[in-house]
């Protein structure tokens, strides 16, 4: 048994990774974390999930868990993720990273950890965006040199921080690294006024904000006289949740490195 502490366990994705442990056999609640400080710190992490109490009381410290986890999975914030991994390293834990909105030197940062621990760093947790991406890097090879418009649309609640998605940037990460082109060059992230027509290689971007929208994610290839969607709709949170899992149980045995849910589900070329 995967012995798992979720950091954020009051918020959204953290009552929903509650859950998700709880429904897998192969991993065990070993303690939830909440803000320093909180009033929250000491209550049942079960209660804060909605299932009952489990016996797990959450804590304001990672400390306090030294002793008693095997992996940290941390859907919070870039600086709170980078902190939790400096921690992770000095007590010798494995970590799950959900973790969005990273900067170049931020990532840059997380990857000086790479030799001292083992992380799944990812985007998207979800078994079905990642294989999507395995399908937009096939799509991509077989159509877009040949005069198809690459555009991703992505969409999701009026909460999100965060834009473009991190699963919409992978996305397009993907496609352009299938056809040799880098994404910082070839990305159109805005189109106001008179922007004129769209280059041949542009990788276009439209994002919308709106509702209780989970995540859902569309990849267009265009050409004339047809075009090509290749789309993920997320409807529950609970499938970034069960992937998260699926990672914390894969990496809980293996070496020092940052990998990647190809990687976890053996979709890595």
């Amino acid at each position: 048994m995967t012995r798992i502490a979720i950091v954020g366990v009051a918020g959204r994705m953290g009552r929903t990774l509650v859950n998700a442990v709880e429904q897998d056999a192969g991993a065990t609640l070993a303690g939830g974390v909440v803000e320093p400080g909180s009033s929250l710190a000491g209550v049942d992490i079960g209660e804060l999930a909605g299932i009952g109490k489990k016996g797990v009381a959450a804590v304001d410290s990672l400390e306090a868990l030294a002793d008693d986890v095997e992996v940290l999975i941390d859907f919070t914030a870039p600086k709170v993720t980078l902190s939790n991994l400096a921690f992770c390293a000095e007590h010798g834990k494995r970590m799950v990273i959900g973790t969005t909105g990273m900067s170049d030197d931020e990532i840059a940062e997380l990857d000086g950890f790479r030799n001292r621990v083992p992380m799944v760093f990812a985007p998207n947790m979800s078994v079905g965006v990642n294989l999507t991406l395995k399908l937009l890097q096939t799509a991509a090879k077989a159509l877009g040199d040949e005069g198809y418009d690459i555009e991703v649309i992505e969409s999701h609640h009026r909460h999100k921080v965060d834009a473009p998605s991190g699963t919409a940037l992978k996305m397009g990460e993907v496609v352009a690294e299938s056809l040799g082109r880098n994404l910082k060059e070839h990305g159109v992230f805005e189109r106001v006024g008179q922007c004129g027509p769209r280059s041949d290689k542009e990788i276009g971007f439209a994002t919308v904000r709106a509702g209780d929208i989970v995540g859902e994610h569309t990849v267009m290839f265009a050409t004339e006289g047809e075009r090509i969607e290749i789309t993920h709709k997320a409807s529950s949170r609970m499938t970034f949740a069960k992937g998260a899992v699926r990672a914390a149980r894969w990496v809980a045995d293996k070496d020092s490195g940052r990998y990647d849910m190809q990687d976890v589900l053996g979709l890595g070329d």
